[in-house]
């Protein structure tokens, strides 16, 4: 098991992946404390500076996405974005979810544009 942030950033998404028992996710979300498990998803709202950076992060989530073959529910207003993580066919929050939810933080800081 994955015990911390650097472990989440250097895993690669693995399919068919089992879901988490909450125990698990719990240790896991505690890595990643701007995150929060709602409703069964991982869930973080990023805040930007005008809609440019809040597309330029949601079209480089889209790429890690892609890399990673794990996808997230995106909400894009005109300087907020919402993802939620969570794997569909496990019915519940994996590793995957995890991973790529630290990967999106990775991107934010890179960003390091205050809204």
């Amino acid at each position: 098991m994955m015990t911390t942030r650097a472990d989440l950033l250097a895993a690669r998404c693995r399919p068919r992946t089992a879901a988490l028992d909450a125990g698990a996710a719990a240790q896991l979300q505690a890595l990643l404390p701007d995150w929060t498990i709602d409703h069964g998803r991982l869930t973080r709202s990023f805040a930007f500076k005008n809609y440019h950076r809040t597309m330029a992060f949601v079209n480089a989530l889209a790429y890690v996405s892609h890399t990673e073959d794990h996808h997230p529910e995106m909400t894009v207003t005109y300087n907020t974005c919402v993802v939620r993580y969570d794997t569909h066919s496990a019915h519940g929050l994996t590793d995957n979810d995890f991973i790529c939810a630290a990967k999106a933080d990775a991107l934010y800081q890179q960003a390091a544009v205050p809204a």
